[in-house]
Order: structure tokens, then C-alpha cells, then sequence
């Protein structure tokens, strides 16, 4: 008997190792939350050692830094591959290939541009998350949801071309200076107030300013609309599949159909 389990054991192992990762990414318990608080965490700590990049380029301590991110996010990598449904699904997930990018500049700093700011993607992905469902429901704030999630997808544009414009037009510059820089021409150029006293030169800058300003455009006008329009919950209609619904519709305004709309503390 021993002979015939010890071969299933490798398998078992991998099994539950994949089952825990899929509770980490997908779980709603506490214990699962907690992960992925601590993953968020860490992901924000990328985001700062992005920033701080020129302050730490000089020292020994950067590559040391870099390399450790670049096995974390290799470990992550894995970690995903390993608890996707299957290889192609998770091939076909944009943020593989966002990790893939950022991996191969944080292996070949001198030959690449840093693109660590791509790691802010996490953050658009915590908008989809059980963390920020649960988060906000448990703290009585679930009519906020729409609100937080743009939010959260306003920010991530911003810093994102923040990020691009630093590291393709700034990032030679010393301290602080170039990524203040960067940020200062991406709100004014979000915000179409276009001061002028920073501009990006060549075509690829003039056609970063133009995607600058019509999809920041969008998202403001998306924010403007989740503040403004009344609250809705998401409750799928039994019998039309509507759905959001108001937070006290009896009815579904589709089809009639009598609904049970659980209150927001259940």
C-alpha cells in the first residue's frame, strides 16, 4: 500500500497548494482577504521603489532592490500559472503580460527602461477583487462601490502615464525633479488646462499628450457619473438576467419580475 500512494503524494501536494492560491486570489474568507491585503501592500511598495528610483540609483542598495522585486514578481508568475485554469487562460490575461514586461525591465535595468510603474495594474485589478467588495460591504460602505472603482481606474490612468512620460521623457533628471514633472504635464494635460510651460517633444510626444487627453477625458466624465447618478446594487433579475437594480426596487424595471434584494449589512 505504501508503494502504491507514494506516487499520488507529489500530486496531492500540488493539488491543495493550487487550491490555496485559487482561495488567495478568488477567496472571500478572512484568511483569503488578508493575502490579498498583504499582496496589495506590496504591490504599493513597487510603486514606491519606482518612485524613489532616483534617489536610490547610485548605491548599491538599487540592484539589490531590483533583483528582489524581479523574484518576487517571477514567484507571482508561477504562483498565477499554477492556480489559472489552464496555461492558455493564463497567457490570456492581460496582466500577464504587463508582469512579463515589467520582469524583463527589472532583470536589464542598464538596457531597459525601469517600467516597475506598470505594477500600479494591481491596483486597477483590486477594483475587480473580492478585497474591495468585501472591504467596503464590511464597513457599511457598499454604495460606494462604483465610486471607489472609478476612482481607482482615474488613478491608475494617471499614474500610469505619469510613469510612461517619466521614464521615456524624465528620468535622467536627478532627485524628485523629473517625476513631478511628469506628473505636472499629465494633469494639465488630463485636466486640457495645457499651460505649456512643460511639453514633450517629437511625434511621440505630441501623440502621448493626444491619448493623454481623450482617455483621461473619459474617465472623468465616467467618475462625474458614478458620483451623480442615484446608488444601484448588483442583483441579477431571476428572470431577465437585468443586472443593477436600485437598492429598494421590489420589481425588476425589465420584465416585472418580483425580486429579494438582500439589505447592504447582509
Amino acid at each position: 500500500m505504501d508503494r502504491i500512494d507514494q506516487p499520488s503524494m507529489p500530486l496531492s501536494i500540488v493539488r491543495s497548494t493550487r487550491l490555496a492560491l485559487q482561495r488567495i486570489e478568488r477567496g472571500r474568507d478572512a484568511w483569503a482577504l488578508r493575502w490579498q491585503a498583504l499582496l496589495a501592500v506590496i504591490d504599493l511598495s513597487i510603486l514606491a521603489f519606482f518612485i524613489l528610483g532616483p534617489y536610490l540609483r547610485e548605491g548599491p542598495s538599487y540592484l539589490i532592490i531590483d533583483y528582489t522585486i524581479a523574484a518576487w514578481i517571477g514567484c507571482e508568475l508561477i504562483a498565477r500559472a499554477l492556480a489559472a485554469p489552464s496555461i492558455g487562460r493564463f497567457f490570456r490575461r492581460p496582466m500577464t503580460w504587463v508582469d512579463l514586461v515589467i520582469l524583463g525591465t527589472l532583470l536589464f535595468p542598464h538596457l531597459l527602461f525601469n517600467f516597475a510603474f506598470l505594477r500600479v495594474m494591481r491596483i486597477w485589478a483590486i477594483g475587480k477583487s473580492p478585497l474591495l467588495r468585501e472591504g467596503l460591504r464590511r464597513a457599511g460602505w457598499s454604495h460606494l462601490q462604483d465610486i471607489v472603482r472609478a476612482c481607482l481606474n482615474f488613478l491608475v490612468f494617471l499614474f500610469v502615464v505619469t510613469g510612461f512620460v517619466y521614464t521615456t521623457f524624465f528620468y535622467h533628471r536627478e532627485g524628485g525633479e523629473g517625476f513631478v514633472d511628469a506628473l505636472y504635464f499629465t494633469v494639465a494635460t488630463v485636466t486640457t488646462t495645457g499651460f505649456g510651460d512643460i511639453t514633450l517633444p517629437g511625434v511621440l510626444g505630441k501623440l502621448t499628450s493626444v491619448v493623454t487627453m481623450i482617455v483621461g477625458i473619459s474617465l472623468f466624465v465616467r467618475l462625474a457619473q458614478a458620483v451623480v447618478r442615484p446608488h444601484k446594487v448588483t442583483f441579477p433579475c431571476p428572470q431577465c438576467g437585468l443586472q443593477r437594480h436600485d437598492a429598494d426596487a421590489v420589481h425588476c424595471k425589465a420584465c416585472g419580475h418580483l425580486l429579494n434584494i438582500p439589505d447592504e449589512g447582509d
